[in-house]
């Protein structure tokens, strides 16, 4: 299989076909994280599965990804590459590849993925879906497999906003058995005309024109929709992400699953061996340099986000590691 990693008759019930992103305990079903030699099977649900079966899901399955949700390609994985199925030639995105591709390709209503680096954005972009990220901490991560513990959200893969968001909030609450869990109340989202920040067209210099193309089409339906179109200066946003792969949060990779990797499983990926590994070549001195730097770059991204309710940004140059 390549979309999913296991899969299981649907339950009884009228509630959604409901896939699971396979780093992502659901009780009895093997977690492999994309490698069969990490395998275990999960006594219990993760926070996040419990409370949609509580909701009226019906899971279906384990999906594929890039192995331990590290890259942005989705063709990280001993189970086989997903297929894009909107052109087989492309890449399906990832790390939440096989959990879009379900959803995309009509074998559920809903796949659950993680988004610590844009792995739930970017395929679902990728694959004509929703792709619905929530900040930090609203949905439980406990029996989730970490990537990047402190920046870890689980996100939700749906056809249309209505479903995604129902699905977010059936899954959102604080759990006390989860460090990094807190208390919020459900944002109130705001209505009427929106201001829609972009890229300065020197942001744009590089990308391929024809995704361009598409991203002029989307600001001239958002016009037509009755929305306003500000200019913002994107840099801190754009210094901020890249810190997710070049500085020292790579070290977090290593401290979840870098012993895992030190024994050279046959299933480890190449690719995902070398950048977990390459974490150890920060130290905590870069650590807390990371760390101050983001929070300055947090501080200049709220005077952008005062001009704006609402990002929409040009595809990366080019997809990360």
């Amino acid at each position: 299989m390549t979309t999913f990693i296991h899969q299981i008759p649907a339950p009884p019930g009228n509630g959604p076909l409901t896939a699971v992103k396979d780093n992502i305990d659901v009780s009895g079903m093997p977690t492999t994280a994309g490698c069969p030699e990490f395998a275990y099977t999960p006594a219990r649900d993760a926070a996040c599965v419990a409370r949609l079966r509580d909701w009226g899901a019906r899971i279906i399955g384990k999906t594929n990804l890039d192995q331990f949700a590290t890259g942005l390609v989705g063709t990280r994985s001993p189970y086989g590459v997903p297929v894009n199925p909107f052109d087989p030639t492309l890449i399906p995105g990832g790390s939440s590849s096989g959990s879009a591709v379900a959803v995309a390709t009509g074998a559920c209503r809903i796949a659950l993925g993680t988004d610590t680096a844009g792995s739930g954005r970017i395929p679902a972009a990728f694959n004509n879906l929703i792709g619905l990220k929530p900040t930090r901490g609203w949905i439980p991560t406990r029996g989730v497999v970490p990537a990047c513990a402190s920046l870890d959200c689980v996100s939700v893969f749906a056809l249309n906003m209505q479903e995604a968001w129902a699905a977010l909030t059936a899954m959102a609450g604080f759990d006390p058995e989860d460090p990094w869990s807190r208390h919020s109340e459900t944002p109130c989202l705001p209505t009427g005309p929106l201001c829609i920040g972009v890229p300065s067209p020197a942001e744009l210099l590089h990308v391929d024109p024809s995704w361009l193309t598409g991203h002029q089409r989307v600001l001239d339906v958002i016009r037509s929709l009755g929305h306003h179109i500000v200019t913002i200066d994107y840099s801190a946003f754009r210094e901020a992400a890249a810190s997710l792969y070049g500085g020292a949060w790579v070290a977090e990779r290593t401290a979840a699953v870098g012993e895992v990797l030190d024994r050279a499983p046959v299933g480890a990926d190449p690719t995902v061996s070398r950048i977990v590994r390459a974490g150890r070549s920060h130290d905590a001195v870069a650590a807390f340099r990371s760390i101050y730097r983001v929070a300055a770059l947090h501080r200049q991204s709220e005077l952008q986000w005062a001009r704006c309710d609402v990002l929409c940004l040009r595809p990366p140059h080019s997809i990360p590691p």
